[in-house]
């Protein structure tokens, strides 16, 4: 019997980990620029937080959690979202009683058990940001515009950012109502799941991927027109701050977002180009998120990215990712005292920040050029018995084919301005 990867995850072998590094060390400078730093949260939580944060009614909680009990008869979910987990941290570090706002990122892997498809996986990985303490629109402004400018700076075209608001428990209750007067006369047509949503959360119908569901909603009332003054006064808010920074968006009334815990802004980042699974990006602002999990009154916007989806808009946009550079130095011998001589000066190498390699294999001379090629060595060192008694080495530079005999007492600062950015 073979073992494989289980279904719905995928390997990231050495040839293509280049780009997800250029993606994370991206990231981590915007958002270092934009002023929020770094957090990591557990694999697994608690099931309470996913069933209480993430919401009942959603498609993650009924249909996609990997839930197992463990040891100690504790019910555990590996993580399917990012911002339960940080909203969780936030609370159990006190962070609400600092200073605010609280600007958070992370790169996280998340687990949601659907159908596998093209940049949709059991394991995924996920980047995203969260803002804390603040109602002001200018945060969901600067949100949006940190997850724009990292796709622009990602290379990504025909990306069109579409918004909404979802309103607030005040004006969401009339909606639901008049949502619900909608969908009565065609109620026994929708699907299983619209049913059970329908009267616990009837705007979930809006989003359902069921065909059916889509086709009944279709026409459905949208909650634009019962937002309460100030939720409209916030959505024009935050148009008027877009327009400020310069970012073109589209008012797509339809935006509903996956997830329960949404309250006034929500936004999507869509592409042209990819098919049915096209949002790249998604967030919005969750001001009763941090209360629901019996924290203060905080307020909260955020988003979340995929990377195997953004890895794929990548490759269909033509967008150049630069490969992690290679060995530096490749240490060709001849004989054993040239090989212990070898080995000195790679460590050398090594403390001083260069790159180096060595032919573990012992292979003849013609091999070790051959496997420095391989390696992509930008220099190869070669030591040989006329070198030793010299003390002297050939440097040879691989793309140029020039050699140059260097002293041995000076290779490695020769090397350390070649190569050490």
């Amino acid at each position: 019997m073979s073992i494989n990867a289980p279904k719905g995850t995928k390997d990231i072998m050495p040839d293509q980990i280049y780009k997800w590094h250029y993606i994370e060390r991206k990231f981590r400078d915007i958002c270092r620029r934009f002023g929020f730093k770094e957090i990591r949260t557990p694999m697994f939580e608690h099931t309470e937080l996913f069933n209480r944060g993430v919401g009942d009614t959603t498609d993650i909680v009924q249909k996609e959690m990997y839930t197992f009990e463990d040891h100690g008869h504790r019910s555990i979910t590996l993580k399917p979202e990012g911002t339960a987990s940080a909203v969780r941290a936030f609370l159990e570090h006190n962070a609400y009683a600092e200073s605010q706002p609280t600007k958070y990122y992370y790169i996280t892997p998340c687990f949601r058990y659907e159908k596998p498809q093209s940049g949709r996986l059991r394991e995924f990985h996920q980047v995203g940001i969260e803002t804390y303490g603040t109602p002001n629109m200018m945060a969901d402004a600067d949100v949006i515009t940190l997850a724009h400018d990292f796709l622009e700076e990602m290379g990504v075209k025909n990306i069109t950012l579409e918004i909404n608001s979802v309103g607030c428990p005040k004006c969401r209750a009339k909606y639901r109502q008049a949502l619900q007067d909608f969908l009565r006369p065609h109620y026994d047509e929708l699907s299983d799941i619209s049913k059970d949503r329908f009267e616990r959360n009837p705007m979930r119908i809006i989003d359902s991927k069921d065909p059916d569901d889509q086709k009944i909603a279709e026409n459905a009332p949208v909650m634009l027109d019962y937002l309460c003054d100030d939720c409209r006064r916030d959505f024009e808010e935050l148009k008027a701050d877009l327009d400020a920074v310069g970012i073109e968006y589209t008012v797509n009334p339809k935006i509903v977002r996956g997830l329960d815990y949404y309250t006034k802004t929500a936004f999507e980042f869509v592409s042209g180009s990819i098919g049915a699974q096209g949002t790249i990006c998604g967030g919005g602002r969750y001001d009763n998120l941090v209360e629901s999990l019996d924290g203060p009154s905080v307020p909260g916007v955020g988003f979340g990215l995929g990377i195997e989806r953004l890895l794929i808009q990548m490759d269909v946009d033509g967008a150049e990712i630069p490969e992690d550079d290679n060995t530096d130095v490749f240490v060709a011998v001849r004989g054993d005292e040239a090989m212990k001589s070898g080995l000195k000066l790679m460590a050398e190498l090594h403390r001083a920040g260069v790159s180096a390699q060595m032919d573990s294999l012992q292979r003849n001379f013609k091999g070790q050029f051959k496997y420095a090629a391989r390696v992509n060595a930008k220099y190869t060192i070669v030591i040989g018995d006329d070198e030793l008694a010299k003390g002297t080495v050939q440097l040879k530079n691989m793309d140029e084919h020039e050699q140059q005999e260097v002293p041995r007492d000076e290779i490695v600062a020769k090397l350390v301005e070649l190569t050490v950015k």
